[in-house]
């Protein structure tokens, strides 16, 4: 539960990739995963998973946010980004223009999923890309999940039912 003095996830604003503003609160009452995601990493096949997260549960809107802060993983900018993305994996899900997930230029939305302060539940690093993070549909963070985890694993989606 938040505080009075407590920034909501719905009082964050990103810019999509196509540079139009995401207001985070237009997806109160449907669940987040919020991916830190990049093109030429190991994980990057993640890419058909949230895909097909994002078809099967109606009640979820997945955000890919393009990072290059891992072994420079994410060289392309904007337009390159996206359309590899669309060709290669057929994405239909958001995806915001490039961030930093950490450091001094850290992404407002990264301070409050890394933040026990700011989000009410645990602290966090995000230490390479494909991170999840699911945030509940009252705003609220679930849990983070490693880019290990498979966005399709029963750990992510025991909780979108």
């Amino acid at each position: 539960m938040f505080t009075k003095n407590q920034k909501t996830i719905y009082n964050i604003r990103l810019q999509s990739i196509d540079n139009k503003t995401i207001n985070l609160s237009d997806y109160q009452g449907k669940y987040l995963l919020i991916v830190n995601v990049a093109s030429y990493c190991g994980f990057t096949k993640q890419y058909k998973e949230l895909q097909q997260l994002y078809e099967k549960y109606h009640n979820l809107e997945v955000i890919g946010l393009p990072c290059n802060q891992f072994l420079f993983q994410e060289p392309f900018g904007e337009e390159k980004i996206e359309k590899f993305c669309k060709t290669k994996y057929n994405i239909s899900f958001m995806l915001s223009k490039k961030i930093n997930v950490k450091g001094k230029n850290q992404h407002e939305i990264y301070k409050w999923l890394t933040n026990k302060d700011l989000n009410g539940k645990l602290n966090s690093n995000v230490t390479w890309n494909f991170n999840k993070y699911l945030i509940s549909k009252s705003g609220e963070l679930i849990d983070h999940f490693s880019s290990s985890i498979n966005p399709l694993s029963s750990k992510i989606t025991q909780h979108l039912t």
